[in-house]
């Protein structure tokens, strides 16, 4: 059940990648302009995803995931709205209110799995789900060019209708199976951890005694800049097939390769909840960022034609760090793990800025060099993996990392 759910978020938001590109050219848009998409849609993280920690700790795991499908189907439904409009302003509050279904759900479902076994071996287990997440990534572009892109682009050639009512259909799809997986979600028996912390000191206190522990703090800012990085990545890489010599004309032949990026971190995935159980999730972490750093400033110097393999291949890189930045994070926080989930997911918002930054930096200097934005993301990445391997015993490594990690910081 928790593989579907990831595979849901993993497919609902590759689906960005495609708007971004697509609504550039129909609301004909500015790089900056254009990632206000991504930065709509993670934006939500930042503003839901705390009170969704509290909410998930009150209510429980079952009635926060099938609330969380039902708000996100909610999103989807407004999408019919704002394409009778032709209004980017309201596809982008359409855009919010489907993050924030998400957002309860990713606070819920990270949460949830690190309770459901052994710490010790929690960054492995949520890599191993996270994986269908990467699954719905890699599916999502080659869907959204034959339920999006195809649709304008035979829209077009007969003179039709305007190229945005091509999302109504995908769209519609989704908000049905979103609505109707959160009936099915509310019907369902989960078993449910012990209960948290059933009086806290306020919001504000709360906030101050989770900030105590160091490494949910430097995790916040990793997994903001991880995100971050992905997200850009992710989102100008058609642009940047279709605007540099490699041979590439198209938005949906640009598809096609978009889902080798996050094919990648789908293999990584995979491959990383077995490495996992063997190396330091630090270590890992630390090396995963060192090989996308390299891979972005050899891209710099590279035709486009060789360089664009090195930007997709950094989805291989990505596989691993955001269930290990985030079980390193909450590793130790016991019954406060749902609430720590909640603070450290605001950080997904990072998905919102560092895209942002890349489309302005794209304005003013070229699609190119913009690449230096997730560059940088990633030496910080590199640097708290690095962290966490030297707090933790030479004799933990392997399963233990995250418990030994956890417990030299409060």
């Amino acid at each position: 059940m928790l593989a579907t759910l990831f595979f849901a978020m993993g497919l609902i938001t590759s689906l960005n990648d495609i708007l971004v590109p697509h609504f550039k050219a129909a609301f004909d848009l500015t790089y900056r302009d254009a990632a206000l998409i991504q930065s709509s849609f993670f934006a939500a993280y930042f503003v839901v995803s705390y009170p969704a920690g509290q909410y998930t700790a009150r209510v429980g795991f079952r009635r926060a995931l099938a609330s969380s499908l039902w708000l996100a189907g909610l999103g989807c439904a407004l999408f019919f709205p704002a394409a009778a409009l032709v209004s980017y302003p309201c596809f982008l509050a359409a855009l919010f209110v489907l993050a924030s279904g998400v957002t309860l759900l990713q606070v819920a479902v990270n949460a949830y799995v690190e309770t459901l076994g052994s710490r010790g071996a929690a960054a492995s287990r949520l890599t191993l789900v996270q994986a269908f997440n990467s699954l719905g990534t890699t599916v999502g572009p080659p869907l959204a060019a034959l339920w999006i892109l195809a649709p304008q682009v035979s829209g077009v050639a007969a003179g039709g209708a305007h190229p945005v009512d091509s999302v109504r259909a995908p769209y519609g799809l989704l908000a049905v199976v979103l609505l109707l997986g959160g009936v099915v979600l509310w019907r369902l028996t989960l078993p449910e951890p012990g209960g948290s912390d059933t009086s806290p000191p306020g919001v504000l206190g709360n906030v101050r005694s989770l900030l105590a522990h160091r490494p949910l703090r430097y995790g916040i800012v990793a997994l903001f800049l991880y995100v971050g990085a992905e997200v850009s990545i992710g989102s100008f890489l058609i642009v940047y097939l279709t605007q540099t010599p490699t041979g590439i004309a198209d938005h949906a032949h640009a598809s096609r390769y978009l889902a080798l990026y996050w094919g990648g971190a789908m293999v990584g995935r995979f491959v990383g909840a077995w490495l996992l159980r063997k190396v330091s999730p630090g270590r890992m972490l630390s090396l995963c960022a060192l090989y996308n750093l390299m891979l972005i400033l050899v891209s710099l110097v590279l035709p486009a034609s060789f360089a664009m393999w090195l930007l997709l291949a950094c989805g291989l890189g990505n596989a691993i760090m955001f269930p290990t930045i985030f079980s390193l994070s909450v590793g130790g926080l016991g019954a406060r793990v749902s609430e720590g989930g909640g603070l450290i997911c605001m950080a997904i918002v990072g998905g919102a800025v560092l895209p942002y930054l890349q489309g302005a930096l794209a304005d003013g200097v070229g699609i190119v060099l913009s690449f230096l934005v997730p560059a940088l993301a990633y030496c910080y990445i590199a640097g708290f993996g690095a962290w966490c391997a030297r707090t933790m015993p030479v004799s933990d490594a392997g399963s233990g990392a995250t418990r030994a990690c956890g417990e030299t910081s409060t």
